[in-house]
């Protein structure tokens, strides 16, 4: 029986949660959270998306459903590894795209797509990130490694909307040669990321008709 996956398009963390499912190989039977309001709410009091419902088992939190669709249903290990540094180094990342680059992305994203108003001082903070997170790649081919993981995934996530977004990833050569590599190697990249980048380019296009 499918998973029951709440969510908005165009939002980084379900985005991430749709990447992990294709990667896993699992079906999603796909509630949009605007027409799924009451039943939401009733199972997650914090009314918050993406939340997965695996036959009453009921998880919100986008990381968290990750791994759990992963050491639930995955069978290429090396999409969140055994090993204890080496899956460290996946959660460490995972935890730096929430903390860091998503959490200073939201406030870029509430100003282009929704029209609230621009912070100076948040823009340098969302540069620093993304110039951050540019060193932490110049070692590696992925964002744990030499492999595909979920920190990939959920970063990837990231990356893509802020390109969506209209912002400028050219100075980080890093970042462009990893988003270029993500883009080819993650199961059904195109087909999930090509519904956000529509359902943001159509609110950008709202909020510029006012």
């Amino acid at each position: 029986m499918p998973i029951d996956f709440y969510y908005i398009i165009g939002s980084p963390p379900c985005t991430a949660v749709l990447l992990t499912a294709k990667a896993v190989g699992i079906n999603l039977n796909l509630k949009l959270k605007e027409e799924n309001k009451e039943h939401l709410l009733k199972i997650n009091p914090q009314n918050t998306v993406p939340t997965i419902d695996d036959t009453g088992f009921v998880l919100w939190e986008s990381r968290a459903i990750m791994q759990y669709l992963q050491n639930q249903y995955g069978t290429d290990a090396s999409l969140y590894p055994t090993d204890p540094k080496e899956r460290a180094i996946v959660d460490f990342m995972m935890y730096f795209d929430i903390s860091t680059l998503y959490d200073r992305l939201y406030y870029y994203l509430l100003h282009v797509a929704f029209g609230f108003g621009y912070d100076p001082e948040k823009f340098v903070k969302l540069n620093e990130a993304f110039k951050l997170f540019d060193t932490m790649l110049s070692n590696s081919e992925h964002a744990a490694g030499n492999k595909l993981t979920l920190a990939d995934l959920t970063l990837v996530a990231t990356v893509s909307t802020s390109d969506f977004l209209g912002y400028d990833l050219t100075p980080y050569k890093n970042i462009v040669r990893w988003y270029t590599k993500v883009k080819e190697v993650a199961p059904g990249y195109e087909q999930i990321t090509n519904k956000s980048r529509l359902a943001i380019k159509q609110q950008i296009d709202k909020i510029n008709e006012k």
